[in-house]
């Protein structure tokens, strides 16, 4: 059961070597990566990312979203819409000396990983012009995507039965419905993930900064792969082989309890460079 697009369907495709089909998206993988860091229970990072900063949504004093679960991250309406502005001026502050000229990235980094480095991963774009004129974007340092191959079409499908009237307007809900289904199989699925240590380099963020990034890009793959494959009700995946790294040449991927412990250490040794969490109380 493959991730589906509006007017597209299943994302088939054909090349030199067979039938693929896209299992899930870039967009939904990152979605992915954000949600195995989160603890719906708790409302709050995972233990192992205690300490990293972020922003948080209260209405009327409970937990509403935050930048780690919105689609946008710190570009999230609720952070920057609401009559609350204490943090978009906040922003505002940060980024005045950017009004005109060219975008100082440096100092776009180190903001962001002051108050959300999660973005310094999966990337932002403060489109409100208020903030230096709309101009910030931050390009993604991680991405992933998953494919199979060797792709075959199955057909399936059912009925939903209306034991009291079987005859009744399917418009309204009533009578027996058939419906067709159309899942696949394949020979192999593959997980694929890419992070960009150039570019957590080229933030100019120091050492610690860089290495505590470095550890988060791989306690999230970690995550995904041990725990964050299932990604719909008829596709539930499981890591079947030991992850191949193909660059660096040897490197191989930690075990999640061990990146969980260089993190938390990772986090406290990054100092000023993070600030606390802040808090937006969202009101229309």
């Amino acid at each position: 059961q493959p991730t589906g697009f509006p007017d597209l369907g299943p994302a088939r495709f054909d090349t030199a070597n067979g039938a693929f089909l896209v299992v899930e998206s870039h967009q939904s993988m990152a979605n992915r990566m954000e949600t195995v860091c989160w603890d719906e229970a708790k409302q709050d990072v995972v233990d192992a990312l205690t300490g990293l900063p972020y922003v948080r949504v209260e209405a009327d004093g409970t937990y509403l979203t935050s930048s780690f679960t919105e689609a946008h991250r710190l570009n999230s309406p609720y952070i920057l819409e609401g009559k609350d502005k204490t943090f978009f001026n906040t922003l505002r502050d940060e980024f005045g000396a950017m009004e005109s000229g060219p975008i100082d990235r440096k100092r776009f980094a180190a903001v962001l990983c002051k108050y959300d480095p999660n973005t310094l991963l999966h990337g932002v774009f403060l489109a409100k012009k208020e903030l230096a004129g709309g101009r910030l974007r931050m390009e993604r340092a991680m991405s992933s995507f998953i494919e199979a191959s060797g792709v075959r079409t199955a057909l399936s499908g059912g009925v939903k039965n209306d034991h009291v009237d079987p005859s009744g307007p399917a418009k309204q809900g009533f009578g027996n419905v058939p419906f067709h289904r159309e899942e696949f199989t394949a020979d192999r699925i593959v997980a694929f993930f890419n992070v960009d240590l150039s570019q957590l380099r080229a933030y100019g963020l120091g050492d610690e900064v860089t290495k505590m990034l470095t550890l988060l890009a791989l306690f999230k793959i970690r995550a995904v792969l041990e725990g964050g494959l299932r990604l719909r009700t008829a596709c539930d995946l499981e890591l079947v082989d030991t992850p191949r790294v193909t660059r660096p040449k040897g490197f191989e991927l930690p075990a999640l309890d061990a990146l969980a412990t260089d993190l938390r250490a990772a986090i406290a040794a990054c100092g000023d460079a993070l600030g606390p969490i802040q808090t937006v109380k969202y009101e229309k």
